[in-house]
């Protein structure tokens, strides 16, 4: 089972990314899914989180109004719409989900997003 993040990268404030998150060798269609983020010298924090089916979504305050977690189960693959990116939100982005058989806890390797002034 592996999950591999991309969509990162630089963008100035103000700008948008999308970032997606697919998962081989385990269906999702099941389970929840979840972002964390990382900043440098801090811990690791959990941005948002949407159900099996995609039909309920919780984000962070400090992501609210501006984040949209989604999830296409045929594509076996979750995303994360950020827009109105604030200098703040630089951190590498990480996804998580319990997968497989047994079912254990993985981690994407992340993805870098970077937000200049």
């Amino acid at each position: 089972v592996q999950l591999v993040e991309s969509g990162g990268g630089l963008v100035q404030a103000g700008g948008s990314l999308r970032l997606s998150c697919a998962a081989s060798g385990s269906s999702i269609s099941v389970n929840a899914m979840h972002w964390y983020r990382q900043a440098p010298g801090k811990q690791r924090e959990w941005v948002a989180t949407i159900n099996s089916g995609g039909s309920s979504t919780n984000y962070a305050d400090s992501v609210k109004g501006r984040f949209t977690i989604s999830r296409d189960n045929a594509k076996n693959t979750m995303y994360l719409q950020m827009n109105s990116l604030k200098p703040e939100d630089t951190a590498v982005y990480y996804c998580n989900a319990w997968l497989g058989s047994p079912v254990r806890l993985y981690w994407g390797q992340g993805t870098q997003v970077t937000v200049s002034s």
